[in-house]
């Protein structure tokens, strides 16, 4: 099968997700739909692609390096900012075709890095990576992330979160403004220790997982050249077909007062419905211009 504009589709019964019956043919359809939401935070970006050529109960691999035999008219970036000093040049995801290209090669989840092409030594947002480690779950990362919205209002500036796809939430400050990633990653390593001095009992800020059970590890390692983060809209590679999902804060908060962490899981249906009834909620992290403290 041919999109008429040089991406040829193949397997599209091959079944993804066994537990929900979903299909390669339908994955590729959901990126198509929500193409237009998705590619402007792809769009100029390296990007690693998460793959599983056999489903999500077979093997499975990140992959950063363009895949060999990529068309021709498929981006790349040479990548220097990874801390071991290898140098690979990775794909980027810049309009539909290269999109449902990837999602052909069975991708799953779509991780792009935080800085752009065109300058990868510059992050565009600072990102905090809320991580529950059990029996801590959805519902005590929603509450850390408002905790994290609180705390950088104060500060004077603007959040804004979206779920994992899975058990945490990111929140993300965009900056678009001249800064490096030891800005960043000092100004979400303050605001994780301030958290847990405030309360030890939910956050920890430590990386030693020893640590983590029962509390909401707030990852401000994230902010680093070296890493990416799934996408919003982005699939996810969990039993069944969730999206890493942009909300609203009131819906973290009505989630975090019902106990209700099916409140904040949106399958690939309820996220194109979504998007059908409102604009992209994380549009303004690629626009908005803001100037992180010195903390």
């Amino acid at each position: 099968m041919s999109t008429g504009s040089d991406v040829h589709f193949s397997s599209l019964d091959r079944v993804l997700w066994p537990e929900a019956g979903f299909t390669k043919g339908n994955m590729l359809d959901y990126y198509a739909h929500v193409a237009g939401a998705l590619l402007p935070h792809l769009r100029g970006r390296p990007c690693t692609l998460h793959r599983f050529p056999d489903g999500l109960q077979g093997a499975h691999f990140f992959q950063t390096r363009c895949p060999p035999g990529a068309p021709e008219w498929v981006h790349t970036q040479r990548m220097w900012v990874f801390s071991s000093g290898k140098e690979v040049d990775a794909p980027v995801v810049d309009d539909a075709r290269t999109l449902l290209w990837a999602a052909n090669l069975s991708t799953v989840e779509f991780h792009p890095y935080l800085g752009c092409a065109d300058d990868l030594a510059r992050p565009t947002a600072a990102v905090f990576d809320l991580d529950p480690g059990p029996p801590a779950g959805l519902v005590d990362a929603a509450r850390v992330a408002l905790r994290v919205r609180d705390l950088v209002e104060d500060l004077g500036l603007d959040a804004y979160a979206k779920t994992s796809g899975a058990a945490g939430v990111h929140v993300y400050v965009p900056a678009n403004t001249p800064v490096t990633y030891d800005d960043t990653k000092r100004f979400a390593r303050a605001v994780a220790a301030l958290l847990h001095k405030q309360t030890p009992e939910l956050v920890v800020d430590k990386m030693t997982r020893s640590l983590r059970a029962g509390k909401v590890f707030v990852d401000w390692s994230q902010n680093d050249g070296g890493k990416s983060t799934i996408a919003p809209y982005s699939l996810r590679a969990a039993p069944l077909p969730t999206v890493s999902t942009p909300v609203q804060w009131d819906e973290l908060s009505a989630a975090v007062d019902a106990n209700d962490p099916a409140a904040l899981l949106f399958g690939p249906g309820e996220v194109i419905q979504r998007l059908g009834d409102s604009a992209d909620l994380f549009a303004r992290v690629l626009t908005e211009r803001q100037r992180l403290p010195a903390l």
